[in-house]
């Protein structure tokens, strides 16, 4: 608990800001008790309030279910019987709740201008202790039942909507049907609501009596909402609160008791190979051919810097040439890349400085050089530290910040991002891949948008089953990809698909940061199997590489090491069975001999440790310097730094392989397979729809039609009300872990250069359109119907129209929170704190001309409250029909909420407008934020 303080303190700030808030909305001033209609301006203070303390114990429910796979680990050890867990959960939540409540109730009770009676103010303090006691347990209890966060959310939410509902306040108690009277009795909101109001309306400020009534006017406020008018409900609500407590607390430890974790889906695909021996370099070009000595026929992989040859380029290009895989379909252009006296710095962190370090820049590579040439398998290795990744972004355009210097050249022209990015690939560390496609349409995918237009679909698809074969992944084409660790590829398929991407655009050089990390031997040898196919076709392959195996450091044909610090202390060729490297290091006086059948890259990692050169008093990077192969791999730097005779720069029309409106279709196309393909997504939120469209329908039964008092305006309202703000609510918050995830995929996407950020917005915001649609569709159609509202066409296309729009910018705020905080966690924490002044400024428990004028413009600026107003304009706002009190319905909606028909289609117009902003900021920041450090 010490440990989640942040979720405590952010709870507590949340709720000083909503009580500022509030009280300025409900300002004393402004509050007036003349009328009705001021009791019913109190009652959604009391409300909003009773709802900000429920709503606070919501957090409760993800706090559970993060401790429950370490609580159902310690059970089944019988550390301690679950009761025991239960009961200091539920007696340390006693103080918190206890100072949540105090920071709430004596900064609003006054301010707000409840009634003055101390005895009442305390009375009020109860009773909401009490509330998010009963709301921190049932979403305990909740979080223990569901076990996981999609089933807990879905019913958690399904709980807030029943509550509220049948809570009193949306739906008067006269008119709850009697099929849904005993949802009435059980809901603690219920309880809750009527103590809170009998406690205020009962005081000596609502005692005095209006001239057209005999009761005193709190008795007729309360008359009016349907409340039981007597004081002994206050000490009812408090006893049946206190019920609740206890009875979801026992339910929590029933739960604990009795329910087992769901079992974890584990990513299990067969492999048609899995009897196969494993052999990491193709017939024909072992690794004895690689380095047989004097075999002048050998591939250049072999040829290293130590060789005599005069001209490595000429011969690079030769082999390269004759080692070309046969049959590939679409030819590339074989680069080499020439990095000299690299350096790359950053910022000196505060923390170094509070230390004493002056300097303003921290240098994490200091003067590197090197050649990589094609058809040449190098290993970047190093301990960590040592700066391989930060290396290999530096020359792969990958870093986000710092500073570069230094000369990069691409087969002797200077490098240049734009079109570097064309004819390169990236294996990141971290397999990202859209979750809901195949590894075909994967790979269908990165080639559409990466090959040049030439390549028609044809020669594309056969290029894409040749890469499949070559990274051996014919036989799971269909496969979907899935999330790491929990469904779809095993690690190791994930890193052959990772390869697989990069391949089938063509490129020239590869990049791939420890492709073998985390996988078992096995795994480890069929990924390398893939790198050194790769390497075959004649390109140029990096690898970044962490304590490999014997067999897999054999694989390599160079080495280029790094010690801490940034420099390279090693740059050449290995040898047969690390020959080379092992007597360049042994040719160093103290370095100890390696031991027969050691490996030779665990032997050099400790041979040049800090620690041994310290005790040798050698520093091997300056040793390096001084060394014949530094001079001739300076020399080979210096040769293909100058371009071929005959060559080009690289040049392309555009930055992208493929126009803006093939990109649009690209994106929409693997976004359709995506969200198809994503049931928890997308048939749940239509299921949920449907189900609280038929809950709604039965709960608000033929009330829609009804316009005889004011409580029947103020209930279709309600039904109203309920379903934007919890439909919109589910909307937003289920879309926020979809678009996180893709998000991270299209920062790989866009930094391999396969399309702007315009187009991905594009996609994500288009693609839910038809299903919002659907979802809007299904609701209208049954709400409408069972509720009973005017059926006129006119009137039912604006209540679809609404609804659509306001699913649809709920949506999209939920895409624009996500677009502009670097996490998840943060988009939910920012977009709740905006619920809940939507609900607050939504019209409903304030009108407009009831809120105070310094708060007034938030009104114009809530999009909630543009949907209620085009809601119930459109269906009320021209009707002539009386009320019991005289007036007319048009003229109530009028003087009492400020609602007016002929402003329909401007709200129409803001609602859409609402929609486009949203939108716009989410693709805008897409674009312009970048919240992956590299």
């Amino acid at each position: 608990m010490q440990r989640n303080s942040f979720v405590y303190i952010f709870k507590l700030s949340q709720l000083i800001i909503m009580g500022i808030i509030a009280m300025t909305v409900f300002l004393r001033t402004k509050m007036h008790r003349d009328t009705v209609d001021d009791g019913n301006i109190y009652s959604g203070a009391l409300f909003f309030t009773l709802v900000m303390i429920m709503f606070n114990g919501f957090s409760e429910l993800a706090m559970t279910i993060l401790k429950l796979p370490v609580f159902y680990k310690q059970r089944d050890l019988l550390f301690f019987p679950p009761w025991a867990y239960a009961l200091p959960t539920w007696i340390l939540k006693i103080p918190i709740t206890f100072l949540e409540v105090a920071v709430w109730v004596f900064a609003t009770y006054y301010v707000i201008g409840f009634d003055p009676n101390v005895g009442r103010l305390f009375k009020q303090y109860l009773l909401l202790v009490l509330t998010n006691q009963t709301a921190s347990a049932l979403f305990r209890f909740i979080g223990a039942a569901g076990r996981n966060m999609i089933v807990a959310n879905t019913f958690g939410t399904f709980s807030l909507i029943t509550l509220l509902a049948l809570g009193g306040f949306i739906l008067s108690r006269d008119d709850v049907k009697s099929w849904w009277i005993w949802g009435y009795w059980i809901s603690p909101l219920m309880y809750g609501q009527n103590a809170i109001t009998v406690n205020e309306f009962l005081g000596n400020s609502w005692n005095h009596v209006l001239s057209d009534s005999p009761k005193t006017l709190g008795v007729r406020v309360l008359e009016s909402r349907g409340i039981f008018p007597h004081a002994y409900w206050y000490w009812i609500g408090v006893g049946a609160l206190f019920g609740f407590v206890f009875i979801y607390n026992i339910f929590f430890v029933l739960a604990l008791t009795y329910l087992d974790p769901f079992e974890k889906a584990q990513a299990v695909i067969p492999d048609e190979r899995e009897g196969e021996s494993i052999q990491l370099t193709p017939v024909g070009n072992s690794s004895g051919d690689r380095t047989a000595p004097g075999d002048s026929g050998s591939a250049i992989r072999r040829r290293s810097v130590s060789s005599g040859s005069s001209s490595v380029r000429t011969e690079a290009i030769r082999n390269v040439n004759d080692n070309k895989k046969k049959g590939m379909v679409l030819p590339f252009e074989p680069y080499s890349i020439t990095f000299d006296d690299i350096t790359y710095s950053v910022d000196m962190p505060q923390e170094m400085k509070n230390q004493g370090v002056v300097e303003d820049r921290l240098e994490l590579l200091k003067g590197v050089s090197g050649a990589f040439r094609p058809g040449v398998l190098t290993a970047l290795m190093g301990v960590s530290g040592a700066g391989k990744t930060t290396l290999m972004d530096v020359l792969a355009g990958r870093k986000t910040g710092g500073y570069i210097d230094g000369n990069i050249t691409i087969s002797g022209y200077p490098k240049k991002q734009e079109t570097f990015a064309r004819v390169s690939g990236y294996c990141e560390q971290n397999d990202i891949h859209s979750p809901h496609v195949t590894i075909y349409e994967s790979l269908a995918y990165s080639a559409w948008l990466r090959l040049p237009p030439e390549v028609d679909s044809e020669k594309r698809k056969m290029f894409i089953e040749e890469v499949m074969e070559l990274v051996e992944l014919d036989s799971l084409r269909g496969a979907l990809v899935g999330l790491p660790g929990v469904n779809g590829l095993s690690t190791e398929q994930r890193k052959r698909l990772t390869i697989a991407v990069e391949l089938v655009a063509n490129p020239s050089i590869i990049f791939m940061d420890e492709p073998t990390s985390g996988l078992d031997a096995r795994a480890a040898a069929i990924v390398m199997r893939t790198v050194r196919n790769t390497v075959d076709t004649g390109r140029t392959v990096v690898c970044t590489i962490h304590q490999p195996s014997i067999d897999i450091f054999e694989a390599f044909d160079e080495l280029f090491l790094m010690k801490r610090g940034g420099q390279e202390i090693y740059v050449g060729p290995l040898g047969r069975q690390s020959c080379q490297l092992i007597k360049y290091f042994e040719g160093f006086e103290g370095v100890s001999k390696i031991k027969d059948g050691y490996n030779p890259a665990t032997w050099m990692l400790e041979v040049t440790s800090s620690a041994q050169e310290a005790s040798l008093g050698i520093d091997f990077a300056q040793n390096y310097k001084n060394s014949e192969l530094y001079r001739r791999n300076k020399d080979l730097i210096k040769e293909l730094s100058v371009p071929p005779p005959g060559s080009k720069d690289l040049y392309f029309r555009s930055q992208f392989s493929q126009p803006f409106l093939i990109q649009c279709m690209a994106c929409l196309w693997k976004q359709h397979h995506s969200y198809w393909r994503n049931p928890p997504y997308t048939a749940v939120r239509f299921l949920f729809t449907t189900f609280i469209a038929l809950m709604f329908g039965t709960v608000f039964w033929d009330l829609g039609s009804k316009v005889e008092r004011k409580i029947d305006l103020s209930n279709a309202m309600g039904s109203m009300y309920a379903a934007v703000l919890f439909l919109g609510v589910q909307n937003s918050s289920s879309v926020q872990p979809v678009v996180a995830i893709e998000r991270t995929v299209f920062y790989r996407e866009r930094a391999a250069g396969m399309y702007s950020a315009l187009p991905y917005a594009f996609a994500q915001a288009i693609i839910e359109l038809p299903y919002i649609f659907g979802q809007a569709a299904v609701y209208s159609l049954i709400t409408y119907s069972m509720i009973g509202f005017h059926w006129t066409v006119a009137k039912f296309f604006w209540y679809l129209f609404f609804m659509y729009f306001t699913l649809l910018y709920f949506t999209y705020y939920g895409m624009m929170t996500v677009a502009v905080t670097p996490n998840q966690n943060i988009a939910a924490i920012i977009s709740s704190a905006f619920y809940a002044i939507w609900n607050l400024f939504s019209g409903f428990i304030v009108p407009r001309p009831r809120i105070p004028v310094w708060w007034r413009w938030y009104y114009w600026a809530c999009p909630v409250a543009w949907t209620l107003y085009g809601m119930i304009v459109s269906q009320y706002g021209d009707i002539q029909d009386r009320l019991n009190t005289g007036e007319t319905v048009e003229d109530y909606l009028r003087s009492y909420f400020g609602f007016k028909h002929e402003f329909l289609g401007a709200v129409a117009g803001v609602i859409v407008g609402f929609t486009v902003l949203f939108a716009f900021i989410f693709a805008f920041s897409i674009k312009a934020f970048n919240f992956q450090r590299r």
